[in-house]
């Protein structure tokens, strides 16, 4: 296992001159020794890249790759000690699961008695005991891919383990298990994980720290909770979550604030430099207020809609779309209905050039 330092830049082209050029724009970034960490964003925002920059698949344009405080930034893969998991299962059909299990073992003479030590614990975790002697070619699609996650696993003294979309395969009802089994092994064994996906769900459930990522840049390094409670960019209010944060535009003065024709107190305490904002606030924190109240708007329902755990609403101030996420047993508003819906609470953000304001 092994901290991981980047500190680099990568373009695929040649002299890049501008942001669009880069494929991960300069950041500085560690993974601590033992940590579980996903890269979350959007297809072409850099994910894939930056695992292929740790892993020696590819070297940085720009700055260096250092593993426990070593330069590796040419090192090879194999050099790196890294063990690699990919989207499409990467096993021999024609060996059993077992001899697929032990193959990178083999390969570096450890002793069999070891291996059928290693091989079992390793099998024990992916619940495939069982199976060990089966061919894997008569194997589903989702046991194929667990051995190819076990093949990740099964060496003890790896630097990491990178996982790039290794669930993509996987039928939905699968996944779940397979995303609990993967944390319950890093529990277990203390490995350093990297895991790329664009599902936030995936990243959400498995990772201790999330890495937000869109075009090319790491816009938020947090816990679940930090995502969700305190995006410090619009772009992860609106990709975290389901849906994602309401936005709001807004204008400051003081303890003022303009709001789609209507000026609203701010909460007691806070204030603005006085300039244009956007106001933030996530669908599970709006809620319905009485006529007129402190921190409330006025909005026209454009839909409602009962899904059984909740409410979902959907409404109009001013130019803007606002989603609202009720608790289920509140009176159903109608379509065009006048509601007003609280805007300003402890759980609202104002954001400037789409970052947080502190």
């Amino acid at each position: 296992m092994a901290r991981i330092d980047l500190d680099l830049a990568h373009a695929y082209k040649a002299d890049p001159r501008e942001d669009a050029d880069y494929a991960l724009l300069p950041l500085q970034m560690t993974f601590e020794d033992g940590g579980a960490y996903a890269l979350l964003g959007p297809s072409g925002c850099g994910k894939t890249t930056m695992l292929n920059l740790i892993s020696g698949l590819l070297a940085p344009s720009q700055g260096a790759v250092r593993f426990d405080g070593r330069d590796m930034t040419h090192a090879t893969p194999q050099e790196r000690n890294i063990a690699q998991v990919f989207q499409f299962p990467v096993i021999y059909d024609t060996m059993t699961v077992a001899e697929n299990l032990a193959f990178p073992l083999r390969n570096r003479k450890m002793p069999e008695a070891q291996i059928k030590q290693r091989v079992g614990e390793i099998a024990e975790m992916l619940e495939m005991s069982g199976q060990l002697n089966q061919r894997a070619a008569g194997l589903a699609a989702d046991a194929k891919q667990k051995i190819s996650l076990g093949r990740g696993l099964v060496r003890p003294d790896v630097s990491a383990v990178l996982f790039d979309e290794p669930l993509t395969v996987i039928d939905p009802h699968l996944k779940w298990q397979l995303r609990r089994k993967l944390k319950q092994i890093h529990h277990e064994l203390k490995l350093t994980l990297i895991y790329v996906t664009h599902d936030q769900v995936e990243a959400l459930t498995f990772a201790q720290q999330v890495v937000v990522m869109t075009r090319g840049r790491a816009v938020q390094i947090g816990s679940a909770d930090a995502l969700f409670e305190r995006p410090q960019h619009t772009f992860v209010g609106h990709f975290i979550g389901s849906p994602g944060m309401n936005f709001l535009p807004a204008r400051a003065d003081g303890d003022r604030l303009a709001i789609a024709g209507h000026t609203l107190p701010m909460s007691a305490g806070r204030e603005l430099p006085a300039g244009d904002y956007k106001l933030g606030i996530r669908p599970e924190y709006l809620t319905l207020a009485a006529s007129g109240a402190t921190g409330a708007l006025p909005a026209t329902v454009m839909r409602a809609q009962d899904v059984g755990t909740h409410l979902m609403l959907t409404a109009n101030v001013g130019d803007s779309v606002l989603k609202a996420r009720l608790h289920a047993g509140v009176p159903l508003p109608q379509v065009g209905d006048t509601v007003w819906l609280q805007v300003l609470g402890i759980h609202t953000c104002f954001y400037k050039n789409e970052e947080l304001v502190a």
